[in-house]
């Protein structure tokens, strides 16, 4: 007897949780397609049931990272610095694992400083995919702030753009040296100079800045 249309779903789902997790962790080179399944506590065989190929899994989990978190922070509001300044913590964070109590996918951030360099044709047009749509991100963000009266941002609005690109670079270049450092202190100390001199990017640096 064939299984109902809503089990297969949810098997599936429950495959990309598992590759989302580990995608988001270790990057495309890392993560077998065995080591996906042994996560979804499934057998090896069941993948090719939902996913053509690793690419095809990993395209999925990308996606999903990528939509639901740009769905998150478009939807946080009003425009505010306390509220850039939560997006950006939330970016510099090295665990970055889904949690089944909020269900809360990865941030996309985890998988472009996990991949970059990445030789694979699919992982790359995905890592600019996601690249363009974070920048995006912070220049609308940025632009509204500094439109607003009370804006503390010492910045012209010329210059977002670049701003933005330096901004994403201090996120994605500390998570991925993070990443590779066993000392908890110094991971921390890559973080935290990180988000300082995003401060600085932003012309905040002397400000009373929110905690």
């Amino acid at each position: 007897m064939p299984y109902p249309r809503q089990h297969k779903a949810k098997i599936k789902q429950r495959i990309l949780q598992s590759a989302t997790d580990l995608f988001a962790r270790y990057g495309f080179d890392r993560v077998s397609i065995t080591e996906v399944m042994k996560c979804a506590k499934m057998t090896h065989g069941a993948f090719y049931t939902h996913f053509s190929s690793k690419e095809a899994l990993y395209r999925e989990s990308f996606g999903a990272a990528l939509k639901r978190s740009r769905a998150a922070r478009l939807m946080k509001g009003p425009f505010s610095i306390k509220n850039l300044m939560d997006l950006v913590g939330g970016y510099l964070k090295l665990d970055n694992s889904y949690d089944d109590e909020t269900l809360a996918a990865p941030n996309a951030e985890a998988f472009l400083s996990n991949d970059i360099g990445n030789s694979n044709q699919e992982v790359k047009k995905l890592y600019e995919q996601s690249y363009l749509s974070l920048l995006k991100i912070f220049e609308t963000r940025l632009k509204a702030l500094t439109r607003l009266k009370s804006s503390p941002l010492q910045i012209c609005e010329t210059t977002i753009p670049e701003k933005s690109r330096a901004i994403l670079a201090c996120m994605v270049g500390a998570l991925a040296i993070a990443k590779t450092i066993n000392l908890e202190r110094e991971r921390e100390a890559i973080l935290v100079a990180a988000q300082n001199q995003i401060f600085v990017i932003l012309g905040l640096q002397g400000e009373a800045l929110p905690s």
